[in-house]
């Protein structure tokens, strides 16, 4: 199944409009980065992505199994890491990007298993899949007459 979304310039700085199946984001860098602050960064959509869709992924295997899970609350960040221990830890190839996920099950009644369970479903959402596996992005340009 192929995804399209459209991104478009607003007139104000780095003010990005994001349209997709019938909904419209704003995406924008905060002020301490030449924007306005007037919607999420980029990062953020990318972590909001990764948590929504490890939420959805818990919900719908709960549901499917017919256990007690009431809700699903997803904490993540994003950072650059240093790859090794190294004299170079300044050089960008030494450095690898991570994002940490924190994970709260809610439902009194979900057993120790079941809450195992959940959690290594939760490293099986596709979108976790898409970053954590080969990935190819190809840019090319558009004419724009």
């Amino acid at each position: 199944m192929a995804t399209t979304v459209l991104v478009d310039s607003a007139p104000a700085n780095f003010l990005e409009i994001i349209r997709t199946s019938g909904h419209v984001l704003q995406v924008d860098e905060p002020e301490s980065a030449g924007g306005m602050n007037a919607g999420a960064s980029p990062y953020e959509l990318l972590l909001g992505a990764l948590g929504a869709c490890k939420a959805i992924t818990l919900r719908m295997y709960a549901a499917r199994k017919g256990w007690p899970l009431e809700a699903v609350h997803v904490s993540l960040n994003h950072e650059r890491r240093h790859a090794d221990d190294c004299l170079t830890c300044q050089d960008a190839a030494a450095q690898i990007d991570y994002i940490g996920v924190r994970i709260e099950l809610v439902g009194t009644e979900l057993t120790d298993a079941q809450r195992k369970t959940l959690l290594a479903i939760a490293e099986k959402c596709p979108v976790h899949r898409t970053l954590a596996g080969r990935l190819q992005i190809r840019t090319e340009g558009a004419d724009s007459n």
